[in-house]
């Protein structure tokens, strides 16, 4: 991200892997707002997990959009607060190193 969502998804910045990060504080619309981001990102990282039961946020909705956009897209939820999901996260990274 540099700045925003929207524009720099329409630029070729050169990177090997490109990762939507998306804040469940923000909401579940992400998808439907950016669709150019979930069409060409390789995997979503879905964070502040931990915030949503105190939040508005509509996951079954999130994942469907995703994946009307990506298929196959992989959708990692982490919290960095408590660690959760960090593992896999990691994981995903060092496969692709």
């Amino acid at each position: 991200n540099v700045g925003n969502l929207v524009c720099p998804v329409v630029f070729d910045l050169g990177e090997t892997y490109r990762v939507a990060v998306v804040s469940a504080a923000e909401g579940h619309d992400k998808p439907a707002k950016y669709p150019a981001l979930f069409r060409t990102a390789q995997v979503t990282v879905l964070n502040k997990i931990d915030l949503m039961p105190y939040l508005d946020f509509d996951e079954e909705q999130f994942t469907s959009d995703v994946h009307r956009l990506n298929p196959q897209m992989p959708i990692l939820r982490v919290s960095c607060r408590t660690g959760e999901g960090v593992s896999e996260w990691t994981e995903w990274l060092l496969q692709r190193l």
